[in-house]
């Protein structure tokens, strides 16, 4: 597929574009209003979910659940290893489509991996994420910021506190949910381990309150997030905070997310060992 229709529906897919001016967009790539509806099929096809870990993988105990949030109960999907052993725990953030099936499924790939993982919805103070991509992400757009970071920052201490966790937690996300984990590694003290995927950074400022470890993924392409590299990567050294970038060259934003237009398998494959080792490394020594 040309690569100027991946960046266009990315651009869409992450809210940059409306569905109208995405459409009129892709017309003039296509050649016409036609031509591009007969495309959109396959653009959008990216978005069939595809599970690596089913719901009733017999190793795993999964339940959908709700935790105490700053704005009442948040909705999250839990998946552990089956057995009564005490695990450290992960959470994982969303895109900016929130809580669908695709991060469900990386919660139960955590699991698999020893990890008592949660993946809360950020729309749950809006009554949960929506089936319909485009609703989903309108509804993103009126979530309050800073009480999201707080309910976010809530399940910090869900985990911590956790009658089957080791006390020990990490985050981990993903775009929009990349610059969450920076937000509750600036938020939450308690936060041990922190893997944002390509996330917004925190502001310069609120970095010295930041007391995890951070393992940073960037994309060669992404050039809007990585604009803001060298300001944090300063800021993190000044602070004395423990942190290490890997940058993945040829990749594009989204580039873990393996049911959308700009998946790199490759990249995805090295940067998911990486944040395993890291999470194991920091969370179960």
């Amino acid at each position: 597929m040309d690569q100027r229709v991946k960046d266009l529906y990315e651009d869409f897919s992450q809210g940059i574009l409306d569905r109208r001016e995405f459409l009129k967009k892709l017309a003039k790539i296509a050649g016409g209003t036609a031509a591009a509806y007969a495309l959109l099929p396959l653009v959008e096809g990216g978005q069939i979910e595809a599970q690596m870990v089913a719901k009733d993988d017999s190793r795993l105990h999964v339940e959908d659940i709700k935790y105490p949030g700053e704005t009442g109960d948040m909705f999250a999907h839990y998946a552990r290893p089956k057995g009564t052993d005490k695990l450290p725990g992960v959470i994982v953030i969303h895109e900016n489509r929130g809580l669908n099936p695709h991060t469900e499924d990386v919660a139960r790939r955590m699991a698999l991996e020893g990890f008592l993982a949660i993946a809360p919805d950020a729309l749950s103070p809006l009554g949960g994420t929506p089936d319909d991509v485009d609703a989903a992400r309108t509804k993103m757009r009126e979530l309050d910021s800073q009480t999201t970071v707080k309910n976010f920052v809530a399940a910090v201490q869900y985990l911590k506190t956790h009658p089957q966790s080791t006390g020990k937690v990490g985050c981990t996300g993903f775009c929009w949910g990349g610059g969450v984990t920076n937000q509750v590694a600036v938020n939450s003290p308690d936060l041990m381990a922190g893997a944002p995927f390509y996330g917004r950074q925190p502001a310069v400022e609120e970095v010295p309150k930041i007391k995890a470890s951070l393992l940073l993924h960037y994309a060669g392409l992404d050039e809007r997030i990585n604009a803001g590299i060298d300001a944090y990567e300063a800021a993190l050294k000044k602070a004395s905070v423990e942190y290490e970038i890997f940058m993945y060259e040829g990749a594009g934003h989204a580039f873990f997310n393996d049911t959308g237009s700009r998946y790199n398998k490759e990249a995805a494959g090295l940067a998911w060992e990486r944040t395993i080792a890291f999470f194991k490394e920091k969370l179960k020594t």
